[in-house]
This record gives structure tokens, C-alpha cells and sequence, in this order.
């Protein structure tokens, strides 16, 4: 009850972020962010498609890969095009769960604030 009315008054007074309207699939910090991505192997190009909902409410940023899931390829297939879209070399890009799931979770170091507006960028066209 507190935090909804913390809410209300800060949409009243015009200071709320975009973030209290949508959550997001990233979270950023000095050092880098932290990305939820929902992955599609096998799809026809490789792609973001948007945010998405998981089945437990928790959002991710869903991306279809023209790889399929044998070996890690699409794995390594999405490393490789998060890197090109955000701008930082793929050792940049760890995975830090989900390897052999379809909603995985990676860290990525740089500068946050700088990799949350790439992102925010592709994700909307």
C-alpha cells in the first residue's frame, strides 16, 4: 500500500520513470548490465523482437536465432549479434545462466547507462 501511494504521488508530481509504467528485461550499474533474453533458435534471420513476458510475469528481451540449438552454436550465434547491436567486443558478453534453456540471463560489461540506451534503441524498432 505505502509503495503504491509513493507511485501515485510521483506520477501527480511528473517524477516517474518509465520503468514504474513497463519493467524491463535489464538492469544497468556502473560496471555494465545485466540482460533476461527469451531465445527462438531456428528461425528463418536473427532478430529482436521486443520485450516480451516470461510465463512467470518477469519480462525478457525476446530474439529469434537463424541457428539451431546443437552444440552451443546458438549460443555462441547470440553472443555474436548482442555484441554487434550493443557495440562491445563479445568477451564482453558472459553468460551467466541458461545455457542450455531458452530464457537465458548474460552480463555485460561497459558502461551501463550507454549499453541501456543501445538497447532501449533496438528494442523498439
Amino acid at each position: 500500500m505505502c509503495s503504491r501511494n509513493r507511485l501515485a504521488k510521483r506520477q501527480a508530481s511528473g517524477r516517474h520513470h518509465a520503468a514504474d509504467a513497463q519493467a524491463l528485461p535489464w538492469a544497468a550499474d556502473t560496471t555494465g548490465m545485466t540482460l533476461a533474453v527469451r531465445v527462438t533458435p531456428r528461425a528463418s534471420r536473427t532478430e529482436i523482437l521486443g520485450i516480451h513476458p516470461q510465463a512467470d510475469g518477469r519480462p525478457a528481451l525476446a530474439i529469434r536465432v537463424a541457428s539451431p540449438p546443437v552444440d552451443g552454436a546458438a549460443n555462441e550465434v547470440l553472443v555474436a549479434f548482442l555484441a554487434k547491436q550493443l557495440g562491445v567486443a563479445k568477451s564482453a558478453i558472459n553468460l551467466r545462466s541458461g545455457a542450455t534453456g531458452r530464457v537465458k540471463v548474460f552480463r555485460i560489461e561497459g558502461d551501463g547507462r550507454a549499453l541501456m540506451e543501445r538497447l532501449e534503441e533496438r528494442s523498439r524498432s
